[in-house]
């Protein structure tokens, strides 16, 4: 089974340059980083990611949102992929079985169709409200990520409005990681930011 830190942290293009995100996520202690640029053209992607890939110290994991090729071309860890991705099967098939590969599920239903996917990990939400996602999904809160995760055989990352007041609580419902993007690289001291939200995991 994958070990996931108990910190999943996303350099969002949206919030600035990737490359600086990830390194100051780093520099704070992050241990897993994903790079989610969905606006950036495939050329500048790839050389974002493949320079976020090459500073990444070891035991650093760098994964790629729905870009598989663009994760291989860098020579990242892995990718995360969404519901209108590839699908699971394809995904794994041109990623290869030594990388890291997440999914995104939003509700109990797709969640379980996922633990039995060719998939590392299963992202599940939002858990609460969340600004960083265009016309996103229901919040599915807390009673019904706990019992996801415990129908669940795989890590379940739980995403979606977490913040530092409310992410002991979206442990305790199970998650074997979070993933927070708004309230730890908007609040200016990414570096600060990271090692404050590890404090409070630990």
């Amino acid at each position: 089974m994958t070990q996931l830190p108990l910190l999943y942290t996303i350099a969002d293009g949206a919030f600035g340059d990737p490359v600086e995100i990830a390194k100051s996520l780093v520099a704070g202690g992050a241990r897993l980083v994903q790079i989610r640029d969905k606006h950036a053209a495939s050329g500048l992607l790839l050389s974002r990611s493949t320079a976020i890939a090459a500073a990444a110290p070891t035991g650093v994991q760098i994964l790629v949102n729905d870009r598989i090729d663009i994760a291989l071309l860098a020579g990242a860890s892995g990718a995360h992929i969404g519901q209108r991705d590839l699908p699971p099967g394809a995904s794994r098939k041109l990623l290869g079985a030594g990388k890291i590969l997440g999914l995104s599920t939003h509700g109990r239903d797709q969640a379980i169709a996922a633990d039995d996917a060719p998939v590392d990990y299963v992202a599940v939400g939002p858990i609460f409200q969340t600004t960083t996602k265009t016309n996103p999904d229901a919040a599915i809160g807390l009673e019904e990520l706990a019992d996801i995760c415990d129908l669940l055989s795989k890590p379940v990352v739980a995403i979606g409005g977490i913040r530092l007041d409310n992410v002991a609580d979206v442990m305790a419902a199970g998650a074997a990681s979070v993933a927070v993007i708004a309230d730890l690289i908007g609040q200016g001291d990414i570096k600060a930011r990271t090692g404050k939200f590890l404090d409070q995991l630990r």
